[in-house]
């Protein structure tokens, strides 16, 4: 087996492996052993319940979102030749809030409970567009991902100037939920066309995931520079590993964010963040070395 196939075997089974960790464990008392006997068709109703119907979806879920923010973080990276660079660089999560704020402060999340996700995605769509297209009148005929960046950091700051104004005027329980939402709980080939696609390919991504799971920070930052670090800059290796990784990353952050205060719950954006700022801090500082 060449290098390249048996690292990307690695990371399937570092999923395979976060999954059943994922799945296992819980604030509930229902653990490995529950599962196994669930496998070999013997397991008691009131687990297999808990194990059917609340963690493997969860589980699932994490696993969507991690891929997602993995992969667009390593997309995005590579498109702004920074890899520092994160899914949310761009304004997506300031436009996904937005959306998601405004059907809570509304009261409309309330009686149509599917349509915060979808807030969320519409908005996260928008600022992808808001973003694009002044990127693209300031710079036309080319994707300068300098104006590109300059344009999502000023989208990014409205947006977030509107989530603050709506919040000024939402009820105590639309702001609690409003904030534990942003908190994140469980997107003829020439070089500029190349550009235009894994923008809105990795945009749409993030906007899937937020939508999803709310504004999980730091699993497209971290990921993909964890597994350049390791790996090389190779994106033939580095966009599928990141996928993986994320994957894995996110079920192991969710699992946690389910035991640490058991039978509480963190949110999961938490702890990615706790996982996460340490990482990014170190980077900093090793690149403030060189």
């Amino acid at each position: 087996m060449t290098r390249t196939p048996r690292r990307l075997a690695l990371c399937g089974l570092a999923v395979l492996a976060a999954a059943a960790v994922s799945v296992s464990f819980g604030a509930s008392g229902v653990g490995p052993g529950d599962l196994w006997r669930e496998l070999q068709g013997g397991g008691d109703p009131a687990a297999r319940s808990i194990l059917l119907q609340l963690r493997l979806p969860r589980a699932a879920l994490a696993a969507l979102v991690g891929a997602a923010l993995g992969l667009s973080g390593c997309t995005f990276q590579a498109l702004l030749r920074n890899p520092l660079a994160e899914p949310y660089v761009l304004g997506v999560s300031g436009g996904a809030a937005v959306g998601a704020v405004a059907v809570v402060v509304t009261g409309i999340g309330a009686r149509l409970p599917w349509s915060l996700p979808l807030g969320a995605f519409l908005g996260a769509v928008a600022a992808m567009a808001l973003v694009l297209g002044v990127a693209r009148r300031a710079s036309p005929g080319r994707m300068d991902t300098r104006v590109l960046i300059l344009s999502g950091v000023i989208i990014g700051a409205f947006f977030n100037a509107v989530i603050l104004l709506l919040l000024s005027i939402a009820d105590v329980e639309s702001f609690r939920s409003a904030i534990f939402w942003m908190m994140g709980n469980l997107s003829g080939a020439s070089v500029q066309r190349v550009k235009l696609t894994a923008y809105l390919a990795a945009s749409l991504m993030v906007a899937a995931a937020v939508a999803a799971g709310g504004v999980i920070g730091f699993v497209g930052l971290i990921v993909p520079h964890a597994v350049r670090l390791a790996w090389g800059n190779d994106h033939r290796l580095l966009l599928p590993a990141s996928f993986l990784a994320g994957t894995a990353f996110l079920l192991l952050a969710d699992t946690a964010a389910r035991l640490v205060v058991a039978p509480a719950e963190l949110p999961t954006g938490v702890v990615t963040a706790v996982a996460g700022v340490p990482f990014f801090l170190a980077l900093l500082l090793r690149g403030g070395r060189r």
